[in-house]
């Protein structure tokens, strides 16, 4: 019963996060051989800065489909919109159910409550992040290219263990707050900080495990990212179950 009750709570957050990714992947592999015939007008810009090199960049890895796959999915809407959607499935819980006593109410402890939520929402958080990558390799054939499994792997499980921070620090905040909005707030402002911290220079943040950067650039996974991801998202989720098991309704 508490599966169930926590995927009614998040499941139509669920349902359309994965439509719009699936929707997105489909697009970006789809729209290739459109943007190979646009590429030397890329060489015509004349921009100067940081915007002017983003955009070099971009049309200097686009000339491979691996490195437009990466450049323009992997490292932008598939790290946009996955920490978006972890969020908020990371958003709401117990304090937010309007059902709140009733669940407390059951012959389960709060923990046993906490985990369920939690593990449910990382379960759609790994789906939402696995099915759309997978139509890459499917879809790629389509138009005379070829993706290798290996690396949507690598970029699934990278993307997975980074966008879980965001979930869980949303998820923390929702056993701080009794509304849905000041958590999402929260965490969306957070998110966006450390991005742009990032785009400052600091080429080794979290959205950059996210993104496995340097899986696409050298082959390696970004370990220590990874595990301190984990570790961190291992910690909130903690905290939140001890807010939860502690608190006086």
């Amino acid at each position: 019963m508490l599966w169930y009750r926590s995927w009614l709570e998040t499941r139509w957050r669920f349902v359309i996060g994965l439509v719009l990714l699936l929707l997105s992947a489909a697009g970006a592999v789809i729209s290739y051989p459109e943007v190979v015939r646009l590429l030397p007008l890329a060489d015509t810009v004349r921009v100067s800065g940081e915007i002017g090199r983003r955009i070099r960049e971009s049309a200097a890895l686009a000339h491979d489909y691996r490195g437009y796959i990466w450049s323009q999915w992997i490292r932008e809407e598939l790290c946009q919109m996955g920490t978006l959607f972890a969020v908020l499935l990371g958003t709401g819980g117990l304090l937010a159910q309007r059902s709140m006593l009733f669940t407390l109410s059951l012959p389960v402890s709060r923990r046993r409550v906490v985990g369920v939520r939690a593990m449910t929402g990382l379960g759609q958080l790994l789906i939402l992040l696995l099915l759309p990558p997978m139509l890459i390799p499917l879809l790629s054939p389509s138009i005379g290219q070829s993706y290798r499994l290996g690396d949507v792997l690598a970029y699934v499980l990278c993307a997975f263990v980074a966008a879980s921070v965001f979930f869980s620090l949303a998820f923390l905040l929702s056993t701080l707050f009794a509304d849905v909005w000041r958590p999402m707030l929260i965490a969306l402002g957070v998110a966006m900080l450390i991005g742009i911290a990032e785009q400052l220079g600091r080429r080794h943040g979290l959205f950059a495990v996210m993104s496995a950067e340097s899986w696409f650039r050298s082959g390696a996974l970004p370990w220590i990212g990874l595990l301190v991801s984990a570790a961190l998202s291992t910690a909130m989720q903690y905290a939140a179950a001890a807010n939860i098991a502690r608190r006086d309704f």
